[in-house]
């Protein structure tokens, strides 16, 4: 089959690689139709490229078709269309009876200390084949994937299996009071999405603070007060402002260690990368430092007693925070991986009506591009050219 593969820094690639098969009982093999590239990918394609060998298949955010299933998977059957979660999680160990899906107990790498295998994501996260496939084993399928209806396009649906439910759960954790006002800082993918949702479930003002154009023309489509965060000396004073000086009840990091604004963290990162990689490793996992510029936005804006919630990935290890105004401001900060399947049920009902988009699903793909355009892909994300926002590519055969 042909899947989209890591060869190097800023290197992917489309090759031809073994078809995946059933492995384990509760394995389900499924014949991808569309998968999405995520901001999280562009981790793998820059900074943490270290973590990475070549050949490692990518992408975490697919959907598709079952082909095949294990004796022991019982929910899905051959013919079922199919969303994955980003997280493997069993359904049933300590973790996910909380429904805290994305630290499983099962499918935790412990080898590096980390919470639940992801798909397509190094080998700290369990090195389990991605989603930017043709075809894709989908481990612990007896509850993982999430059945959707025939009918509407994969782009109703697709993005269930990390953007919807990550965003989903930074309004959560950002605790906004009914009629009260967010700032989302980052107007990607999550951002966006952050944005749409907090506004469906009662928040009084979303700020959305970034720096591209097409991202603020986005979001200000859908009622978002929009600051150019390029064009501001402040953009912290600028909601402050417009908040009777207080600045908002919660903020929503929805951008992580790849901010622009932060020249040391990105020189540290790229010094990293240009040491063998036994070495490299050990210093990304025990002195990684991050790019903060958003963080500390995120902590300045906040109100006092406030609330930060924190979708962006960080992964640094001796980031510098401000604890001194974090503690005196009395400031609240949730984060973490989505736990998928514990948003799920609540974010489906409002995609299955095509007369109904609460959420702008059907807004929300910039692009779509077939598998073998991958490379142009990633590097047209990457550097935000041509209004990218989200880009879903496609098997030759679905396109």
């Amino acid at each position: 089959m042909r899947a989209v593969t890591w060869q190097g820094v800023e290197d992917v690639r489309t090759s031809e690689v073994p078809d995946p098969g059933i492995r384990e009982p509760t394995d389900a093999v499924v014949e991808v139709t569309s998968t999405a590239i995520c901001g999280s990918d562009l981790h793998l394609y820059s900074p943490l490229g270290t973590f990475m060998e070549p050949g490692d298949i990518l992408g975490h955010e697919a959907m598709g078709v079952v082909r095949e299933v294990g004796p022991e998977v019982t929910g899905i059957a051959p013919g079922d269309r199919v969303v994955m979660p980003f997280n493997i999680s069993c359904g049933h160990c300590a973790m996910c009876r909380d429904r805290y899906y994305a630290q499983c107990e099962t499918t935790q790498v412990r080898e590096f200390g980390k919470g639940a295998a992801l798909f397509g994501y190094t080998k700290l996260y369990g090195h389990v084949p991605g989603g930017q496939a043709e075809y894709l084993r989908v481990p612990q399928a007896h509850f993982g994937p999430i059945r959707v209806p025939e009918g509407p396009p994969d782009t109703r649906f697709l993005f269930l299996s990390d953007v919807l439910p990550t965003a989903w759960q930074a309004v959560a954790y950002a605790d906004i009071p009914p009629g009260g006002s967010v700032a989302v800082i980052g107007l990607g993918p999550i951002g966006q999405m952050c944005a749409r949702i907090a506004l469906h479930q009662g928040a009084g003002e979303v700020f959305g603070v970034d720096e591209v154009p097409e991202r603020l023309a986005m979001a200000e489509r859908y009622g978002v007060s929009v600051v150019d965060g390029g064009a501001e000396d402040d953009p912290a004073a600028v909601i402050r402002d417009r908040t009777e000086g207080r600045g908002p009840h919660s903020v929503i990091d929805a951008v992580g260690m790849e901010a622009h604004g932060a020249p040391a963290g990105k020189a540290a990162q790229t010094a990293a990368r240009l040491l063998p990689d036994a070495v490299s490793e050990r210093l990304m996992q025990r002195a990684g430092v991050d790019r903060l510029s958003a963080l500390h936005l995120a902590f300045d804006v906040v109100r006092r007693c406030g609330t930060v919630s924190i979708s962006g990935v960080y992964g640094g290890q001796t980031d510098p925070l401000p604890m001194m105004d974090l503690f005196d401001k009395g400031v609240t900060i949730r984060m973490g991986q989505a736990h998928v399947r514990r948003w799920t049920d609540d974010i489906l009902p409002l995609l299955v009506d095509p007369e109904s988009d609460p959420l702008g699903v059907d807004d929300f793909t910039t692009h779509v591009m077939p598998l073998d355009r991958a490379a142009e892909a990633y590097d047209m994300f990457q550097h935000k050219r041509d209004g990218a926002v989200k880009v879903v590519l496609r098997p030759q055969a679905a396109a």
